[in-house]
């Protein structure tokens, strides 16, 4: 499995190359909305889940590989939550001396109350934790987060963050519809944007394959209300299609699970991928990925999406 993946298209950065530092789903949180399906079980230590030299040594070979202009941006996104990894402040501070590339990581947020983990993140370009509700019993709902990651330790580290931090600060919200797309919601999650003061508010749909098929985005009555009231550092970020880059010194079967680990693909992205790096039928290419059990599809909005075999969705 490679650590450092992409470039692949980002919403937000452009191209960009992806780190990982942590395993399939080790995360504090079990959201409605993962992509990446279920947390079974929920975690909540911090340590080195991937050596810091086995994803040094892959992101030097990466940056050599699209040395010329491949990647916008490198980002640290876990395939859980990334600052349960102990050693994203040594490997930022690492490519810090041999790129100019900017750093961004995204997170959950839920650690920020943890002055050592403020610390690790103050070196990063743009943080981009969440928030999708404005009060605990919501949080619950929502996040479904491990019992030691309570809605205040959240709300409360991204305040002193947003003290203590002088880069981008950029605060995402999965808009879900009936979920936090109402008036009282979006006005409690507003009521701490205000103190927080971020640089910018990201509304997001859950357009990838949500984990629990009941999610649906908010309509565009509900997206609305969200910028109305969080006001003009609200933009609304579209999913963005494109051909993902593929490790070409890789087995094409393995490349593409290296993506769909993380970032999970509509068929029909997939398929414009492999027409790139497939030599023969791309269906057939489909048909041994399938048949490798490291992959599945997953039907959600009447579209084919495909994910890790080991990530877990209910039908």
């Amino acid at each position: 499995m490679k650590y450092v993946f992409g470039p692949v298209p980002s919403r937000r950065l452009g191209q960009s190359l992806g780190i990982d530092p942590v395993i399939l789903k080790t995360c504090n949180w079990n959201c409605v909305y993962c992509q990446l399906g279920r947390t079974i079980p929920l975690t909540n230590q911090r340590k080195e889940y991937i050596p810091t030299q086995d994803i040094s040594s892959q992101l030097e070979q990466a940056l050599e590989d699209h040395q010329k202009g491949g990647a916008d941006w490198i980002t640290f996104v876990g395939s859980g939550e990334t600052m349960l990894a102990s050693n994203v402040g040594i490997l930022i501070e690492q490519i810090k001396q041999i790129t100019k590339i900017p750093i961004a990581v995204i997170t959950n947020g839920s650690l920020l109350y943890l002055p050592e983990v403020r610390q690790e993140l103050l070196m990063a370009d743009a943080v981009l934790p969440s928030l999708d509700a404005g009060n605990a019993k919501l949080y619950k709902r929502i996040n479904r987060p491990h019992p030691q990651v309570t809605f205040n330790r959240l709300v409360n580290g991204l305040k002193l963050f947003r003290q203590e931090y002088h880069g981008k600060l950029w605060i995402e919200v999965m808009l879900m519809k009936d979920l936090n797309d109402s008036v009282e919601t979006l006005t409690e999650i507003a009521s701490h944007l205000r103190v927080i003061q971020p640089d910018e508010v990201h509304i997001l749909l859950p357009t990838r394959p949500p984990v629990e098929p009941w999610v649906k985005p908010a309509d565009q009555e509900g997206i609305q209300r969200a910028r109305d009231i969080f006001g003009s550092i609200a933009r609304v970020v579209n999913t963005t299609d494109g051909v993902f880059e593929l490790a070409e010194n890789e087995n094409l079967v393995d490349a593409v699970v290296d993506i769909i680990t993380r970032h999970p693909m509509k068929e029909s992205e997939l398929l414009e991928t492999l027409k790139k790096y497939s030599k023969g039928n791309v269906q057939n290419t489909l048909i041994i990925l399938e048949k490798s059990r490291k992959a599945q599809v997953v039907t959600r909005y009447g579209e084919r999406y495909w994910s890790a075999i080991l990530s877990h969705y209910p039908d």
